[in-house]
């Protein structure tokens, strides 16, 4: 009697636990049908969410038989949070596709072909020069500079040390001036390496941008003529 009485009350709870999470699930308009197939791969249908599917995609059909929406997976916590950052990296994703997409449509703005390209390489190439051309007058202006140092250094020749701290300071300087234009004019040439290569990946990518634009193929791919190669 008791171990019947046990059993019943039992029976309760597991309704009631049943009944709270169906009470959980969001439910359709009137006369929709839910189905899924369930872990052990059986098929089931009902008029409301299927416990035995929360785990899983189900799908609410209009009584028509036409899908009306996805319903679930019931997530835990952690799968939720996981879900939530994959979806963040998906727009993250979608983020970055489309300023570069938005990147490329100003770089072909800018640069509608090669021509326009070359103009602008060249005028950077040029300003780079311009630096280095100002710095080599710069150095030329110096080292008249040190001549005339020198030619005053010529009255203490035979005793360098008896020339006067004046003098011996501007010739340091002189010094470090022009190691310091020859440091700069070296860096130039470094910088207009930079330049060049910079135009050269950028001019690569402008290639391929300016092909499809023209739906010309893009080189490697297979295409009907050179699938079957030349004989």
């Amino acid at each position: 009697m008791h171990k019947t009485a046990w059993l019943i009350g039992e029976l309760a709870l597991a309704g009631l636990a049943t009944a709270s999470v169906w009470a959980q699930q969001p439910t359709g308009p009137v006369g929709s049908i839910y189905t899924c197939t369930d872990r052990n791969g059986r098929k089931l249908t009902a008029d409301r969410p299927i416990a035995d599917c929360l785990d899983r995609e189900q799908r609410e059909l209009a009584p028509s038989g036409m899908v009306r929406r996805q319903v679930g997976p019931v997530l835990s916590e952690q799968e939720r949070a996981v879900v939530e950052a994959r979806q963040r990296k998906e727009a993250e994703e979608r983020s970055r596709a489309l300023e570069e997409r938005r990147r490329e449509r100003a770089l072909t703005a800018r640069y509608p072909d090669k021509a326009a390209h070359d103009v602008e390489r060249k005028a950077a190439i040029q300003m780079v020069e311009d630096v280095a051309a100002t710095a080599e007058k710069r150095l030329i202006e110096l080292r008249q500079q040190r001549k005339t140092l020198d030619t005053e250094m010529e009255f203490y020749k035979k005793d360098p040390s008896k020339a006067p701290m004046v003098l011996r300071t501007r010739i340091a300087e002189n010094e470090d001036s022009v190691a310091e234009q020859q440091r700069f004019i070296a860096g130039q040439g470094d910088e207009k390496r930079r330049v060049h290569q910079r135009f050269d990946v950028e001019l690569a990518q402008l290639r391929k941008l300016w092909d499809e634009q023209r739906g010309v193929a893009v080189p490697g791919a297979a295409t009907p003529a050179s699938a079957g190669g030349s004989r």
